[in-house]
């Protein structure tokens, strides 16, 4: 039996309410049962150094925890004091996201998504990814909407789930209790189609066998259907 009762492959509720920041080209707010991310997208008309007179755009991403989105208080980040956990996370999220984004339709612009943990219980990597893909496919739509695009160059879904080995079964989206207790935790992003573009998985305990990796890969599937459907519902 899971702590929450929850069946091996049942997600957590997802809920994604979309224009949440007043002045942001995009924004929502995921809620993936406990835990919940503010995802912000800000579009500039300008690329980094190292992407100039390329012709292509670039997608980008910060994260950060707030001080209480856990059950003891942590020291706010300072950009300039990340945590390694939050430079990896970070980075993820960016290299996810732009393989949701065609670049040369982009144009040489930039768009900054900014993930803001309010309430962690679990999966905030694969919550603000997910997330910060509508607010991704927002500010595109916004550009078009504006006449400075004219085709969308976000069209590919990106979203990410979590799956892991608890107590000798595969289970789906790990809240924080079974995070914690996991014999194997794994993170999967996936695209809308089914392409798969980046794993993350390790076992605490005893080595995991390709066959419970399967299982976790097939349950990742189910997931991610179930998040680019919620998705499509917040951009429809």
């Amino acid at each position: 039996m899971r702590p929450s009762g929850r069946a091996r492959d049942e997600m957590r509720a997802i809920s994604i309410e979309t224009g949440v920041s007043r002045h942001a080209e995009g924004s929502c707010l995921i809620r993936c049962g406990d835990t919940h991310v503010l995802c912000t997208a800000t579009v500039e008309d300008r690329v980094p150094p190292f992407m100039r007179n390329s012709g292509l755009g670039w997608v980008t991403a910060e994260y950060g925890m707030l001080p209480r989105a856990t059950n003891t208080r942590m020291r706010r980040e300072a950009k300039t004091s990340q945590s390694g956990r939050t430079q990896e996370i970070q980075r993820l999220i960016g290299r996810s996201l732009r393989m949701g984004a065609d670049r040369v339709v982009l144009g040489e612009r930039q768009i900054t998504i900014d993930c803001d943990v309010l309430q962690a219980d679990g999966g905030t990597r694969c919550a603000s990814i997910t997330g910060g893909w509508v607010a991704l496919r927002l500010a595109a739509d916004k550009l078009i909407a504006s006449g400075a695009l004219k085709e969308n160059p976000v069209e590919e879904h990106i979203a990410a789930i979590s799956a892991g080995v608890h107590q000798g079964q595969a289970v789906l989206d790990l809240d924080y209790a079974e995070d914690s207790d996991a014999g194997t935790d794994a993170n999967f992003v996936m695209t809308g189609s089914g392409g798969l573009v980046e794993l993350q998985g390790s076992a605490e305990g005893s080595p995991f066998t390709e066959a419970q990796f399967m299982e976790m890969l097939t349950l990742a599937r189910k997931g991610v259907s179930e998040l680019v459907a919620a998705q499509k519902a917040a951009v429809a």
